[in-house]
Order: C-alpha cells, then structure tokens, then sequence
C-alpha cells in the first residue's frame, strides 16, 4: 500500500505558505477546504475581523482548487505538492493574490502582450543557539560574489541547489551578496504565473532544506540594522503576439515600456504598501541605499527604482527593485504589472531619467512613505490602483498591517526583527 501523500499548498496574505497534506488518492480531487478565517489571522495569531476573513460571520470555509496536470515531484519522499487557488461560494476569492495576478495577466493579455517575469530572492541566514537566541550564521571568508566553502562553509546553499534542480526549477544563477552571511537566488525567465509558482515554492523548499542543515533561512527585508537589506526584484518584459518582446527595441526604449515606467512612477507611493508590506520594510527602504527608495529609473544603474536593462532586442526587460520577501509574491508581481499597465493604458507623462547619482540628497516627496502607516495612506488613497490590483485584497491588508503596526510598536532591532523572522 502506498504511502504517498499531497501536499496542496497556497499562499496567504501574510505570505506564509498554508495548506494541508492529501492522502494521494485524492490528487483526482482537485479541491479541498480551509477556514476562511485564516484572512483575519496575524502574525502573532490573533484572530481579527478583516474584510474578506468573515471572522465575525461564522467563520465558514473557502475552497483550494488545483489542477491535477499541475502536480508535481516534491522535495520530501513519497510526497507531491500542488499551488491552489481560493474560491468562496464558487467564485474566486477576492483576497487572493494569485487571482490578483491571473487577472493582471489576463488584462496584459487583452491588450496582446503576455507578461514574462524572472525574480530575484535575496536572503540572510542565521543559527539558533541553545538558549533560542539567533545569531548571523558564520561565514567569515564571504565576499561579494564569493563561491564555494568561503561563502558557505556548511554547504546548504548547494543542498538547496541540489535538491531544486532535481525537480526541475529553471535556476539562473546564485551567489553571495554584499553583506555577509547573505545570499541571492535567482530562477530563469517565465511565464508570469509559472514564474511566481515556481518562487513560491522554491523559497519553501530553500527554507525547508536550510532547516535540515541548522540554518535558519530569513527573507525579512532587514535582519541585521547596520547592514544592507534583502529586496525581491521583479524583472519582467512582454512578449507581443508575434513573439517578439515587446519593450526592447534596437535603439530606443518602446512605447510599452515608456508606459511601464511612466506608470510605475505616478504610483511609486501607493504601491510600496503591497510590494513592502512589513514594518521592517522600511528600515531597508531609506535614501542612499539602493533598495528602491526614490521615485526614479534609468538605464543599468543599481541606484534607481526602475532600471531599464542594457540589453535590447529579445533580452531586454524592466526591473523593479522595491519589493522584499515578506510580500506574497503573486500580490507583489500582480501589483507591478497593475501599476505598469495602468501607465500604458492611461499614457501616464513620463519622467526624465535619473541623471544623479542616488547617494546625494533628493527632494523627500520622491521618495516612498517614511513607514508602513504612511504608505497604507497612500494605498488607500490610490483607489485607481487598489480596483486594479483587487480591492478586497487591499482592503483585507490594509486592516491587517495596521493591527501589525499597533502589535509591533516600540520594538527596535534584534526584538523587531525575531518578531518576524520565523515566518518570512
């Protein structure tokens, strides 16, 4: 008899992926059921009448649908793993980031192009002492671009490799960043959906795996003040309904492209609350620290928010470098090409390039919101983008956040930081 069993996993709004294991037999399903409630909870388990979460209403079930051909190997023996969507009373679920992104699609696809995304993880690891205290996993012959024992004197960076290339994620390339002990991982070039399928779980299978090897793998946007943040950028493109993509042009930025940008500029603000969703966002988002902060773009330079790839023709693409790991990927990549589209469609002006060099002062009001609270203003009064995106979404993490908000006034630091660190 065989022991095989179903992991259906999908991802919530806090970003943490919720699911329940199957028996195999019933992979032909398609469909389980979870607590609709599980939108009203936080990451300190409260329990808060959200909208969306019917806390107040029952607390009745929504459905995880799946599709069977979507199955596949997992990283554990004798166990396969599935992404759903949520469906309330048969209808899509409206607090759903992967809906929200399906749509985003669909609404790129109407307008002939098809989004192609490739996304960049970067991550901080960490040991737990006998006592429960965290400290930074020790690597101290890591350096920028360091490979091998020097970056990665346990060898769970190559575990993590080992096991996702088996199952076949599309790896583009890893290594160590700046600040030490951190690390990028990078998948390849995908069909929007495929490409956020394959994050999710390969962010769930590098912390699984990591685990395995003592480490304590964090994609919080900044575990350690004194050092550099962690972001997840998003690189997209179009492909047109010839094939050819459609942002790149032999000599010029195309007209999708000015669109896109110009797009991302008029809602830079607004958006920061859906793509850097934490309080902890915000000590990685400040001025003069390469992490998405201003309201700019520019062509190859590492200080815009926008920066436009110096390859042209099929290769060309659009990276937005705001967004961090503890955004529910589906919301974040949703919430990009919503902004993007609504530049083209609308003809949003555009900007001039970014010209300076990022490190010296510029006026404040180009910048994002100085924290989580004034960010949710600017969501909130951004209703263009909010219909967009999906306005229950929004509104079910706007009420969220601002609870987080209240639960984690005055931490600071390592408390801040621990109380977060075990989820994203």
């Amino acid at each position: 008899m065989t022991n095989e069993r179903l992991r259906v996993l999908f991802c919530d709004h806090l970003n943490l992926a919720r699911g329940k294991y199957l028996p195999i037999k019933k992979a032909s399903s398609g469909s389980t059921r979870v607590c609709q409630g599980t939108f009203g909870v936080t990451y300190d388990k409260d329990l808060i009448p959200a909208p969306g979460s019917k806390v107040l209403e029952g607390l009745p079930d929504i459905e995880i649908r799946f599709r069977e051909e979507d199955i596949r190997d997992s990283w554990y023996p004798d166990t396969k793993v599935v992404v759903g969507d949520l469906y309330e009373e048969g209808a899509p679920f409206g607090a759903c980031g992967r809906h929200a992104l399906k749509r985003a699609i669909a609404d790129w696809n109407a307008l002939g192009f098809d989004p192609m995304v490739g996304l960049e993880l970067e991550a901080f690891a960490f040991q737990q002492r006998e006592d429960g205290s965290l400290v930074p996993y020790d690597t101290p012959k890591s350096y920028v671009y360091s490979t091998g024992p020097f970056a990665d004197p346990h060898g769970f960076t190559e575990a993590v490799w080992d096991r996702a290339s088996e199952l076949g994620f599309a790896i583009d390339s890893h290594t160590s960043e700046f600040d030490s002990p951190q690390f990028e991982f990078t998948l390849t070039f995908d069909h929007a959906l495929k490409a956020v399928d394959d994050i999710f779980l390969f962010r769930q299978l590098a912390r699984e795996v990591a685990l395995e090897h003592g480490i304590i793998l964090t994609f919080l946007p900044k575990p350690i003040l004194p050092k550099g943040g962690s972001g997840l950028h998003v690189n997209f493109s179009f492909r047109d309904r010839d094939g050819n993509n459609a942002v790149g042009e032999p000599d010029r930025l195309s007209t999708v492209a000015e669109g896109c940008i110009a797009g991302l500029m008029h809602h830079h603000r607004s958006m920061a609350a859906l793509v850097a969703p934490i309080v902890n966002s915000y000590q990685r988002l400040r001025p003069s620290s390469m992490s998405g902060y201003w309201r700019n773009w520019g062509g190859d330079h590492r200080g815009v928010t926008t920066r436009i790839s110096a390859e042209r023709g099929p290769k060309a693409r659009i990276e937005h470098r705001m967004g961090d790991g503890a955004a529910n990927p589906y919301t974040l990549v949703a919430t990009v090409l919503q902004a993007a589209r609504l530049g083209y469609v609308n003809r949003y002006p555009l900007p001039p390039a970014e010209t300076g060099d990022c490190f010296g002062e510029i006026d404040a009001r180009d910048g994002v919101p100085d924290d989580l609270a004034g960010a949710l203003d600017a969501l909130e009064a951004d209703g263009v983008l909010m219909d967009a995106v999906g306005r229950l979404l929004c509104e079910n993490h706007i009420f969220i956040k601002r609870d987080e908000i209240g639960k984690t006034a005055g931490l600071e630091g390592d408390a801040l930081r621990d109380f977060y660190i075990h989820y994203i």
